[in-house]
């Protein structure tokens, strides 16, 4: 009992004789630990990388590197020298501008009337003191007919609204006949009808976020101040509302800019727009200059992308009400 007593005593003096605490024994004992595996190991493969490295894949295989190439081919003639004349084209030749400016003009009016329509609903189902049961219906349904197009979309139409469709023989059924009044769903504002249907509820998907993050306490304190609702709503509601209403409408123009599937499927190659034009030249070479067809994809990349340039700054600056 007294060896291992002084045993026991002896462990805990330093060799000059100064009696070590118990923080010290536990910093002798840290510092003699080795290190983990990882900080010994001077290299690791970054296998963290690996659940994102597929989409960087697919991105670079069907997004970017076509895009490059589209882009060297618009300024490069069939000799492979780079030239301006492809880029120039565009604005000279009548088909091709015409074709930009029916496609600005059914995405700008599809865009515009989806967004006040949206708007107007999205704003009923979350302020409007409806039951809840309509707003998860609501947008239940916006989130399946946001990406309900192509030709399911462009055949429901036609058997709705076209000249045997359903409503169309109705209509005619008690004397009203809409074709004969000048009606004609294979026009512009047909179409434009027709991307209504997705443009409305991708409004209402994207604006929803933005009208919940409207604060209580601001309309508090607007009715404590005495202001009427007229004035809540025109000084502080639309202002806090307003970049996200106006970036959402360019994300709505440029969702309808690039829509191919359903204008084809719907109106054929009668409706002379760009994306019509550019898939057409793809099967058939119709402008007769391969070259020009990647100048008319650069324009359209061009115009998509400035939308969504502008979508994201809209973006960004109504966040920061929002936070």
């Amino acid at each position: 009992m007294i060896i291992a007593g002084g045993f026991a005593a002896a462990r805990i003096f330093s060799q000059d004789g100064a009696p070590m605490t118990q923080a010290s024994i536990s910093d002798t004992a840290i510092a003699t630990h080795s290190a983990p595996p990882d900080a010994r190991s001077g290299f690791r493969l970054p296998t963290h990388w690996l659940g994102v490295a597929p989409f960087f894949i697919f991105a670079m295989m069907f997004l970017i590197l076509p895009t490059l190439y589209l882009v060297i081919g618009a300024f490069q003639n069939d000799q492979g020298q780079y030239t301006l004349d492809n880029i120039r084209q565009l604005f000279i030749d009548k088909s091709i501008r015409d074709a930009y400016w029916v496609s600005i003009k059914i995405s700008f009016w599809s865009a515009t009337v989806g967004a006040f329509i949206g708007l107007a609903m999205a704003i009923a189902i979350v302020r409007g003191g409806l039951p809840a049961w309509v707003r998860s219906s609501t947008m239940t349904f916006s989130g399946v007919a946001s990406n309900f197009a192509g030709v399911p979309l462009a055949f429901a139409f036609l058997a709705t609204l076209g000249r045997l469709g359903l409503v169309t023989v109705l209509l005619r059924g008690i004397g009203i006949d809409i074709y004969a009044m000048g009606f004609n769903v294979l026009t512009s504002w047909g179409l434009i009808i027709v991307y209504l249907f997705f443009q409305i509820p991708l409004m209402i998907v994207i604006i929803t976020p933005a009208i919940d993050g409207l604060k209580r306490e601001w309309g508090e304190a607007a009715a404590t101040l005495g202001a009427t609702t007229w004035q809540y709503w025109r000084m502080v509601v639309i202002p806090v509302l307003w970049p996200s209403f106006l970036g959402t409408v360019i994300l709505l123009f440029a969702n309808s800019f690039g829509a191919i599937a359903t204008a084809y499927a719907f109106t054929g190659s009668s409706l002379n727009i760009v994306p019509i034009k550019l898939y057409a030249q793809i099967r058939g070479d119709v402008l007769h200059n391969p070259h020009l067809g990647y100048a008319l994809a650069f324009g359209m990349i061009v115009v998509t992308g400035l939308a969504n340039i502008f979508y994201i700054w809209f973006r960004t600056r109504s966040e920061r009400w929002l936070k």
